[in-house]
């Protein structure tokens, strides 16, 4: 001891120092990221000695942009430098496990049964049997099993089901490929060539923002964040950007110092809204009245009082404003159609084909629409303002005033005061070729009337900024709280600084806005702004909505890989928040929209209907399809006589006419429709993503639950069977994959060890930036985990095995299809019209879904799975549109990467770094030859000079040892919206504006108009503004509200400081950087009400569930509202709810999705369906609990 003292007193051995040397010796060091949705993709270099990760470090080696953009260092943070945590943390998954209530039910039936199908179906087919272990789920007992034994077992549930009900009963849900491509693709490419149903997640997570494909027909397209240094005047809403764009907010910083204006909406004093320049404290929910307000100022004093050469070019050129509108009994109708003239009579598709109303000619047709898209003829898809027939220039009028023949007084919907408005429009006769003489009107002046812009005309037009009538400044004060001095004070600076900069006006917008339920009017109105002063398309300006990783770069050669099209087989790919809604019966608990959601003409049936219409009618999908299997629909059509593919579809159709066969979702509660076997990977599908929690555990599981709410859709549902009892426990099986005993695991029959991002070869991309990063394994996976794609291989050679037993011959599936986006399907319904009701015959990929019948050998699943399709070599690659061959590349693959399927040489996906290696070779943003060829294919539709973007780039290739060693920008490519050569940032449809490609929308244009008669009968036509459903209107605290005494609040779920959605929140690292737990986050004043004090317990309850947690006490928090920071676990520091007497539940325990049907619409234009691009997403912002003290602490 005596000697040890003297070390330390001896400075000048510096013996200590040896300690800190040890710590930081490395034997490698690796590049990886992670793969958590945080859209960081950050690079990180990960420290290994003797095989342990000791720690993690920031890359600083990015390559720069052009000059004058801030490098993209430091990128990184807390949560990422603390992930080596989890490898070696209690919570790892280390081996499979298996509910032992299950467990013991399969080994007996095993004993009994050798065959292990025959075994499955032995417990399926007892009721006690399956309940016992269903009753088991959530409450631990889980087993430790080897690989083997669970392999068996989850191959026994999915042939038996296979064959018990179709392959559409066996589902899938991971989330956000981006963050690890390789391993999402693992999941998805199993269930594709199943026959099974990979599940959507960008709408179920409020990340779509409805508005982009509205306006632009795109699913989402957004700037890197370097390209927010290029803006001058950034509004930021929903997004609280230090905490959920943490390696990116420098950007923001720098910015400000370069002279641009920070504004942020926000109505709690967020980390975000410290640095703003000017923080607008906005009532929750109301960001859409603020700016349809700004939009009434841009309209008055930059459009009617002066002209702005720049905005009206731009709106001329690049937005549908100049269209001309059918007028129909004093209402807005339909865009005039160039075919109902004579001079366009023999128009192709001239019935997407539209009109404008020239300076010098009058009616004229403008390419660029739709129908030029899809023509026999190519090279007039695009934006140029000439006569497709002369080429002569055209000269678009924005507005009739002026040369109207007359004014006519048009009605238009204030929904906020239920009321309709008449405003006077100038309108042009125009004769069609069958003599009747129809009024129309631009879509400018409807603009100007809806927005109460009089310009002299008459009618219920505003006399000032004053006047509380829609939408001056002065009515936007009661909906936001906001006084009209200040909206007017900011809607002049956004105006100028269009204005002066050109258009470099920034919303940055995040989930925060989209959880509302009228989501799509919000956006809308925050768009309208951007387009009206010309900042979409412009560095530095536009729509920056940032959400999860949603940026999959290289999509074009990863969905055929992921989505198993390389065989050749149409994916079952289910938009999940209609899923979920229906199967999850949450639709049985609310009597439907018609309480919450006003329309133009007063609808009043039940959201479920409009499911149902929809699914008929081929707008969205839905699975399972039938209420019997898809083989035995095809096997039955076959002994009818059926032979071709033809036939056995006209079969389906007599028989869905004459109802002897019903789509699944018209009785979803019958046991033959029921979701059978779900897996989840890469995701917490029944925690942090699972809306209405409770109903899941309720219904899928049969498991105990917290939820009191009654059911009352019967008597309100027209279109559906409502059967009761309602069922409990429709899932045979669940088998989650993860690397941590998370919420979904928790609730799970089986848990597979899963790599972590350290363990595993992937690839990963982000919006944030434009680079592309690997993934690698820096150390083998611990204990037996395996990564995603080597646990779907060798449960797909299970499925392969069984199959030679239980489905030894090819069988015939029938695929349906929903009408699609980015193909002539968008052609397929001028009208809104139902078959069943007999208003028009069922026709396959026109009135109703497609069919197609494809043939599936389940004993070569195994096969496939590892060998690259030859539809890849012969059809190529594509997105978007457009067709990219790939022969010879594939070819080269298979000599690098060879692979023998049925005495053929092709490239092999035996793996993971294979897989990387054909995503990279195969897609134009990594290989500059495809990018030529796929600008080639562009220039072919639309006629302009597009190939010179790519020219330079031919010879590059990105390889996976390319980006090991730094990352590595993407291309210039028509997949994508951007021009980003030469360092140039990534802002989105720069493409479209400075190269005159049409955005692939009805006008190819911009739209300020949707005229989908859905949304006419919805009054969504031109933007509008609809209050926010109020508490008594949503039906969910009824049975709460007799319970117990409480403050009745807004429940908010704002993303969290600590963690990444809930990965981190129960990090050891994180859990002692912040206070540890899920504190409920309560106003100051309304806590004083309640007797609250910070860190007393409080219990928040409603009919859906309840949450029990700490309460923090804070004056940054709007009064009314209650935050609990998204996402919690049930799995750390969940006690017992006094109230409902069961352990209490998790943040989504409180929450029921809602869906919007308009969001429903389809079958055509911009509104046709593509998996994450189109349909309601599964709202639930619009929630109210009550707020409590627990006088005591609860038990646990």
């Amino acid at each position: 001891m005596r000697d040890w003292i003297k070390e330390v007193e001896n400075p000048a051995e510096r013996k200590w120092e040896e300690f800190y040397r040890n710590r930081f010796q490395h034997d490698k060091r690796v590049r990886t990221t992670h793969g958590v949705n945080c859209t960081g993709s950050c690079s990180w270099e990960v420290f290994v000695k003797d095989g342990i990760v000791t720690w993690e470090l920031q890359a600083t080696d990015y390559p720069s942009l052009e000059a004058g953009l801030p490098p993209y260092e430091p990128r990184g943070c807390q949560r990422g430098i603390s992930f080596s945590w989890y490898l070696y943390s209690p919570i790892r998954v280390k081996y499979p496990y298996a509910k032992g209530a299950l467990l013991d039910l399969w080994r007996e039936a095993k004993k009994q049964h050798p065959d292990p199908v025959a075994a499955w179906e032995a417990i399926q087919s007892d009721p006690h049997k399956r309940k016992r272990y269903q009753k088991a789920r959530g409450k631990g007992g889980f087993r430790r099993v080897s690989w083997d034994e669970v392999l068996e077992l989850i191959a026994a549930a999915v042939v038996s089901t296979v064959k018990r009900y179709g392959p559409d009963r066996v589902i899938g849900f991971s989330p956000i490929p981006a963050m690890s491509q390789i391993s999402y693709a693992a999941g998805s490419r199993f269930l594709s060539l199943l026959g099974g149903v990979p599940m959507s997640f960008y709408d179920w997570y409020c990340d779509l923002p409805n508005a982009s494909p509205e306006i632009w027909g795109e699913q989402t397209d957004v700037h890197e964040s370097a390209d927010w240094y290029n803006a001058r005047f950034i509004a930021v809403m929903g997004s609280n950007l230090n905490m959920t764009r943490t390696p990116d907010t420098h950007f923001i910083a720098e910015v400000r110092h370069a002279g641009a204006k920070l504004t942020v909406f926000s109505p709690d004093f967020s980390q975000v809204s410290k640095y703003a320049d000017w923080w607008i404290p906005i009532h929750p929910g109301q960001d859409g009245a603020f700016w349809m307000a700004v939009n009434h100022v841009l309209l008055k004093e930059f459009y009617a009082e002066r002209e702005v050469p720049y905005f009206q070019d731009y709106l001329k050129r690049y937005t549908d404003a100049p269209f001309l509108v059918e007028i129909t009994d004093g209402r807005p109708g339909r865009y005039l159609r160039a075919n109902r003239l004579a001079e366009y009579a023999e128009e192709e598709n001239g019935d997407f084909k539209l009109l404008v109303f020239d300076e010098a000619k009058g009616p004229r047709m403008p390419m660029g629409t739709l129908g030029f898209r899809w023509q026999k003829e190519k090279g007039k898809w695009n934006l140029k303002l000439e006569d497709p027939k002369t080429g002569e220039p055209l000269n678009p009028r924005l507005s009739l005033l002026g040369v109207e023949d007359e004014v006519v007084l048009v009605e238009l919907d204030d929904f906020a005061a239920d009321r309709r408005l008449k405003r006077g429009v100038p309108v042009k006769y125009v004769v069609t070729k069958d003599g009747e003489r129809v009024a129309v009107a631009t879509v400018f002046d409807l603009l100007m009337a809806q927005f109460g812009v009089g310009r002299g005309l008459p009618g219920d037009y505003p006399a000032s900024y004053e006047d509380d009538l829609p939408y001056t400044p002065a009515w936007q004060e009661k909906w936001t709280g906001i006084h009209r001095d200040t909206l007017l004070k900011y809607a002049r600076a956004w105006g100028e600084n269009g204005l002066k900069t050109k258009g470099r006006n920034l919303i940055i917008i995040g989930a925060g806005i989209n959880h509302w339920y009228h989501n799509n009017l919000m956006y809308r109105a925050g768009i309208l702004a951007l387009m009206l002063t010309g900042s979409v398309g412009v560095n530095g300006g536009g729509l920056a909505h940032y959400v999860g990783q949603e940026k999959l770069a290289n999509q074009a050669s990863w969905a055929p890989i992921a989505f198993a099209t390389d065989w050749g087989y149409p994916p079952r790919q289910q938009n999940t928040p209609s899923f979920h809604y229906v199967h999850s019966d949450q639709w049985r608990y609310e009597r439907g929209f018609s309480a919450y959601d006003k329309t133009a003409k007063g609808l009043s049936d039940h959201t479920l209907d409009h499911q149902v219409r929809a699914v008929r009618k081929g707008w969205l999908p839905f699975f399972p399809q039938f209420n019997k299997s898809p083989l035995e629909v095809v096997a039955e059509a076959e002994a009818k006589g059926a032979k071709t593919e033809a036939e056995i579809v006209q079969y389906v159709v007599e028989a869905l006419k004459r109802g002897e066969l019903r789509f699944a979702v018209e009785d979803p509660d019958a046991p033959e429709n029921w979701p059978r076997v779900w897996f989840i990977w890469r995701g917490n599908a029944i925690g942090t993503s699972a809306k209405g929690h409770e109903y899941f555990l309720k219904h899928y599981l049969g498991t105990h639950t917290n939820a009191i709410a009654e059911e009352v859709a019967e008597g309100h549902v027209t279109e559906v069977v409502y059967r009761k009892p309602a069922p409990e426990g429709k899932l045979d099986l669940v088998v989650d994959l993860n690397f941590r005993m998370d919420t979904s695991a928790l609730y799970s029959d089986i848990v597979l060890p899963a790599a972590t991002w350290y363990e595993k070869d992937d690839l990963n991309t982000t919006d944030l930036h434009t680079f592309i990063n690997p993934l690698q394994a820096a150390v083998p996976p611990a204990w037996e985990s395996k990564p995603d794609w080597e646990i779907f291989k060798a449960i797909a050679k299970k499925v392969s095995e069984l199959a030679r037993v239980h489905l030894p011959r090819p069988v015939k599936d029938l695929v349906m299809i929903p009408l699609q986006h980015d193909t002539p399907d968008e052609l397929a319904q001028l009208e809104d019209r139902d078959w069943k009701r007999g208003e028009v015959e069922p026709i396959p990929g026109k009135t109703m879904p497609k069919f197609r019948v494809v043939e599936r050998d389940y004993t070569k699943l195994y096969e496939k799975f590892v060998t690259l399709g030859p539809t890849v070599e012969k059809v190529g690659v594509g997105m978007h549109g457009l067709t990219i061959p790939v022969e010879d590349f594939y070819k080269e693959l298979a000599e690098r990467q060879p692979r023998l399927y049925e005495g053929e040489k092709r490239p092999s996906l035996e793996e993971a770094r294979q897989v990387a290696e054909a995503i990279l070779l195969l897609d134009p943003v990594s290989n500059g030859e495809l990018a030529y060829r796929a600008f080639l294919d562009e220039e072919k539709k639309t006629g302009v000079k597009l190939t010179d973007l790519a020219e330079g780039n031919r010879h590059v290739r990105i390889s996976f040892k390319d980006i090991v060693a730094q990352p590595r920008r993407q291309l210039t490519t028509p997949t994508w919206s951007a021009i980003i050569n030469h360092g140039r940032a990534y802002s989105p449809y720069t493409l479209n504006v400075e190269r005159l490609v049409p955005w692939r929308t009805l006008t190819g244009r911009q739209h300020f108009y949707l005229d989908h008669p859905n949304y006419l009968a919805w009054g969504e036509h031109l933007p509008t503004y609809k209050p926010r459903p109020e508490v008594h209107m949503l039906q969910e605290t009824e049975g709460a509200a007799k319970e117990a005494q409480g403050k009745l609040m807004n429940y908010i779920t704002p993303h969290g400081k600590w963690s990444i959605h809930s990965t981190y929140s129960e990090n050891h690292r994180m859990m002692t950087l912040s206070r540890g737990g899920y504190p409920v986050w309560l106003n100051d004043k309304d806590a004083a009400e309640l007797g609250i004090r910070d860190n007393d317990w409080v219990e928040l309850f409603n009919d859906n569930g309840v949450f029990v947690q700490r309460a923090i006490v804070s004056a940054r928090i709007p009064r009314g509202t209650v935050f609990v920071y998204h996402a919690t676990e049930r799995t750390v520091g969940i006690p017992k709810s006094p109230l409902r007497g069961k352990r209490a539940g998790m943040n989504n325990s409180i929450t029921r999705a809602r869906l919007k049907p308009v969001l429903m619409s389809g079958g055509y234009a911009q509104f046709t369906y593509a998996f994450n691009y189109w349909g309601p997403v599964g709202v639930n912002r619009d929630t109210w609990v009550y707020v409590r003290k627990l006088e005591t602490p609860p038990e646990w």
